[in-house]
């Protein structure tokens, strides 16, 4: 019998890998597969600024700690995960070699001094004399001055120097220069560029004229980010405050990572590992640029070359609304559920300004995770609390990497006269509710909207993520409570309709397992579908263990992380799990216990991580809209059987892509082509001129 259970850093390695395959396929077209090696860089980097950085700081406390899925303790996952990097990022220089060479067959080449042609290195030796040599900070390391603190992510280019008395010295210079372009070009010979650190690299002698030169290389430095604001703070701080500084103090954290351009000698490797006070294990060799971000600038030059990029798709007018109406009124009507990016989050935003507007409208309430840079959402709750509104805004101030985003949006909101309130102590609040309270006919009424994803404009473009609107009365009332408990500082122990973490989420969802196991025991149809982003919350994989042990039909849609193994003969025999990495990231979350006219629907902000489920604020809402159940329904199904963007796990903890047999189902591009044909038929049927909705 295989094993059931994958340790959850190796099997986001995997999500990872599933990322940079996308970046291999030639049926992905050419612009797009660099966006994924990107993808695939800035993914890492967060991986071991983050993952890595608390199994660093988890072995330094104790090293017998050990995960609860594989008992693997954190230094063995840390040699695990440094292996699987190592074998990775071979791929990844591989498949950027091959995207550059596809490049220049469109004109763009980058060169180095070994394919430079004589004129190019005159112009070039000038260009780094008369640009470079200027704004250059040289350090020479020794006693009279330290090793240089070598910001995060950003390249260094280092150097052995030799002194006349035969001594070695550290030379480094900085490369990240806002005045220098990244990718110079070279005048005359269009699409002919260099990287300025290869350029800064190759004639680094002439800063440190009086030394010879011995050994250089690139040098990036991606440092720990991994601290905890809860355990730092000191209730007598103005806590906005300290977030800001706690902010500063991440930039100086240890390193993590240390990435080479080059092999330098094993002394001066050793040298730099010491100053760094990174282990040499954690030393890699990087045949690509150590910073890929520059493929974006490429992909612009490259627009007027339209079979390089996806076809132009943007967000649709959802059909579900009627223009020219009161938006509250239509909700009020009936539930509506929107679905992006396929549809446009603008109904939303209508709604906002709308209830801002609204004399009957007595409050907004609403929780922020994370926001656009121009965000219309703060810009509308602001205008409801200078119309006089009582507005209530969560802004969770440890959203990680968007922490200074949202302090600044915090202040404007208070500017403006919102109430704010900044998360609560030992829990983030990741759920996304919303609930605004008017005064009806016959007292007061709700309208409560809850989805899967952020309330940003910019990745409502981007991301696949589930929006519900409701006037359901029961609904209102719990989000009512949700916001009571938030503004007191405290979680609620009990929930109606609303599944809420951490109190009241978890358990419910093992009570509705138990429920299929129940049927199935009874000879009854059982069925559990699952759309996540990640699977790591033990209780709840044994249960689905159990579920699958009894008979029932497990089917799951999950992205990133699932430490949970399927189809294992005789445990997880009846768990099919699949993954969808595509065009946009999969990022809503839906959950489907039953079959048939009895299945409940949920959507939530909650994947099933113990994080999630007993850590952080979560909200997940029953869908009680037949109409709605049965658009889920087909959602889900269809992602299901997708056989284009699909890896199937195997019992082996592996995933390949699904055959594809029959017709060719890509699920995000048949759900953006249904919302155009949505769109035109509602264009036909109102005889309204159907405007993007941007």
């Amino acid at each position: 019998m295989g094993k059931i259970y994958m340790n959850r850093e190796l099997s986001w390695l995997k999500f990872n890998e599933r990322v940079l395959e996308e970046a291999e396929n030639p049926e992905v077209p050419l612009c797009e597969r660099m966006t994924f090696i990107s993808i695939y860089q800035s993914n890492l980097d967060e991986f071991f600024m983050v993952r890595v950085g608390s199994l660093q700081d988890q072995m330094l406390v104790n090293r017998k700690i050990k995960d609860n899925k594989t008992h693997m303790t954190s230094e063995e996952q840390i040699k695990a995960i440094l292996k699987e990097v190592k074998r990775l990022n071979r791929r990844k220089d591989k498949a950027y070699k091959k995207l550059m060479g596809k490049v220049a067959g469109y004109g763009i080449r980058l060169i180095d001094f070994t394919t430079a042609e004589p004129d190019e290195k005159k112009y070039l030796e000038q260009y780094f004399s008369r640009e470079i040599v200027p704004l250059s900070s040289p350090t020479v390391v020794g006693k009279r001055q330290p090793f240089p603190f070598l910001k995060n992510k950003e390249i260094y280019a280092v150097v052995v120097l030799e002194t006349r008395s035969r001594k070695e010295r550290i030379g480094i210079i900085p490369c990240t220069n806002n005045m220098v372009e990244r990718l110079i070009e070279i005048p005359g010979k269009k699409g002919r560029y260099m990287l300025s650190e290869d350029l800064i690299l190759h004639y680094i002698g002439k800063i440190f004229k009086g030394y010879k030169v011995k050994g250089k290389s690139l040098i990036r430095v991606v440092r720990n980010a991994d601290i905890d604001a809860d355990a730092l703070y000191d209730e007598d701080l103005d806590y906005r405050e300290f977030m800001a500084d706690l902010m500063k103090e991440r930039k100086k954290l240890s390193p993590v990572r240390l990435d080479l351009s080059r092999e330098m000698d094993g002394s001066v490797v050793e040298a730099l590992c010491k100053y760094l006070d990174v282990s040499s294990e954690r030393v890699f060799r990087s045949e690509s640029p150590l910073d890929v971000s520059f493929v974006f600038k490429i992909q612009d030059m490259l627009r007027m070359n339209p079979e390089l990029f996806y076809q132009r798709r943007v967000p649709q007018k959802s059909a579900s609304f009627r223009d020219g109406e009161s938006i509250l009124a239509q909700i009020k009507e009936e539930d509506k559920l929107l679905s992006y990016p396929y549809e446009s989050i603008r109904p939303f935003l209508r709604m906002l300004l709308e209830a801002a507007e609204d004399d009957s409208v007595i409050s907004i309430k609403m929780t922020l995770y994370r926001l656009a840079k121009q965000s219309k959402i703060v810009e509308a709750l602001c205008e409801a609390a200078e119309n006089g509104k009582e507005v209530v805004v969560l802004v969770e101030l440890r959203a990680r990497f968007d922490e200074e985003n949202n302090i600044r949006w915090s202040r404007m909101l208070e500017k403006a006269g919102c109430q704010i309130i900044y998360g609560l102590e030992g829990y983030k609040v990741h759920s996304k509710l919303c609930l605004i309270t008017r005064k009806g006919e016959n007292g007061i009424e709700y309208i409560t909207q809850v989805g899967t994803g952020n309330y940003n404009e910019k990745t409502a473009k981007l991301y696949t993520d589930l929006s519900l609107m409701t006037a359901d009365e029961r609904i209102g009332a719990d989000a009512a409570r949700v916001f009571q408990a938030l503004a007191m500082g405290e979680t609620v122990e009990e929930s109606g309709p609303l599944l809420v973490a951490p109190k009241c989420l978890q358990s419910r969802i093992l009570g509705m397992i138990d429920g299929e196991i129940a049927r199935k025991q009874k000879g009854e149809d059982a069925y559990i579908g699952l759309k996540l982003n990640s699977l790591t919350d033990k209780k709840i994989m044994d249960k689905l263990i159990e579920a699958s042990c009894a008979g029932v039909h497990v089917d799951m849609i999950v992205r990133g992380i699932c430490c949970l193994i399927p189809e294992v003969e005789k445990k997880t025999e009846n768990i099919r799990v699949i993954s969808i990495v595509g065009r946009f990231l999969e990022h809503s979350r839906i959950y489907i216990f039953g079959c048939g006219g009895r299945a409940k629907y949920y959507i939530s902000s909650a994947d099933f991580m113990t994080r999630n489920t007993v850590k952080r604020v979560e909200v997940a809402a029953p869908v009680y809209s037949d109409a709605l159940k049965k658009r889920l329904w087909e959602l889900f199904t269809l992602m299901l059987h997708d056989n284009k963007k699909a890896r199937r796990e195997g019992a082996d903890g592996n995933y390949r892509l699904v055959a594809c047999e029959g017709e060719p189902n890509n699920s995000q591009e048949a759900l953006y082509q249904e919302s155009y044909d949505r769109a035109a038929r509602r264009e036909i049927h109102t005889g309204s001129e159907n405007k993007v909705e941007e």
